[in-house]
């Protein structure tokens, strides 16, 4: 069996992970990895056993490289979609494709014209459990869809710095809710009404927010809610409801243990996981060796780039929404 040789743009965090899951598939290469500050992570360049370089180059003129990761700083996903596309390369990417709708459709383009398969990084759709309510309600065990609601909080407030390069709160954060939203349902969002308001951390007055109250409304008139906070004291909060004319499924938060302590002063259960690092394991496997099953198997990937799209054309929806106080449509794919 032929393997896939495949090139890695950003050693940062996520960039590790997926290496780190990519070297477990017997059927895969990682041929190439490259990252401007190479000479900083020389601790993972012994880890992975794989020499970093600098040159993004390297990877683009290398003919044997059939796939590309792109692990790198938001700013430069669209170019580095484009010229991979360009040397019919196909792309898994991690969210969101660009910051603007305009560059984002650049990439769209790019990746349609040249024929690639491209996936976006939206990883929750691969938990276990997220995976296992979509099933229940594909296979109409909750009925038709009246409710739709998805809770996500993080355990702590980011820097002030990153929220500035970030994107916002929408675009960052929630734009992964928006995916869910959409997965869980198979129904496109056409409207939004956002209130959202700065709790968390004042230093961003101005700059942006960090709790939310998203409202939406589907194609098929579900309507939906996604609750949002940047600070939950007790760790990492990811779970969802979806309510419908038969009963409903929800998905709780993965704890610190599966442990339970009665006493005089009553129950007593672990926090659930501090951050998705530690929640989203098993799903980050996932979503790479899907990818890159897609392109052994000659299939489209789980996750397309219209995907990614339409989750970000929501989040443009709902800063829009918030800017205005009204409710705010979303555009489609023309």
């Amino acid at each position: 069996m032929k393997k896939l040789n495949v090139g890695i743009f950003g050693a940062g965090r996520i960039g590790q992970i997926h290496a780190m899951n990519l070297v477990t598939n017997p059927n895969i290469v990682i041929k190439r990895i490259v990252d401007p500050f190479a000479d900083k992570l020389k601790d993972f360049e012994k880890q992975i056993g794989i020499k970093l370089e600098t040159d993004p180059d390297l990877i683009f003129n290398d003919d044997e490289i059939d796939a590309v990761l792109i692990c790198t700083p938001t700013d430069t996903h669209v170019d580095y979609i484009v010229k991979s596309a360009e040397k019919g390369k196909h792309i898994f990417c991690e969210k969101p494709v660009s910051l603007s709708d305009e560059e984002s459709m650049r990439a769209y383009k790019a990746v349609k014209k040249a024929g690639v398969k491209f996936q976006i990084g939206v990883n929750r759709r691969y938990d276990r459990n997220f995976a296992y309510a979509k099933k229940l309600i594909d296979e109409g065990k909750v009925g038709d869809l009246e409710l739709v609601r998805v809770d996500s909080r993080d355990p702590e407030a980011p820097s002030l710095d990153y929220v500035k390069s970030s994107g916002g709160l929408f675009m960052d954060m929630t734009i992964h809710d928006f995916d869910m939203a959409r997965f869980l349902t198979g129904q496109e969002v056409v409207e939004v009404y956002t209130q959202a308001t700065v709790r968390c951390n004042k230093e961003i007055e101005g700059i942006d927010v960090d709790t939310a109250i998203i409202n939406l409304k589907f194609e098929d008139g579900t309507i939906g809610v996604i609750l949002n906070s940047r600070r939950a004291a007790y760790g990492y909060d990811q779970r969802v409801e979806a309510f419908g004319s038969k009963g409903t499924t929800m998905v709780e938060n993965d704890l610190e243990a599966n442990v339970i302590l009665a006493d005089k002063d009553g129950y007593h259960i672990p926090n659930p996981e501090f951050f998705f690092l530690q929640r989203y394991t098993g799903a980050y496997n996932a979503e790479i060796n899907d990818f890159a099953d897609a392109v052994f198997n000659d299939r489209e990937t789980s996750v397309t780039i219209e995907d990614a799209i339409m989750a970000q054309r929501i989040a443009i929806a709902a800063k829009e929404s918030l800017d205005s106080g009204k409710p705010a449509k979303v555009r489609m794919i023309d």
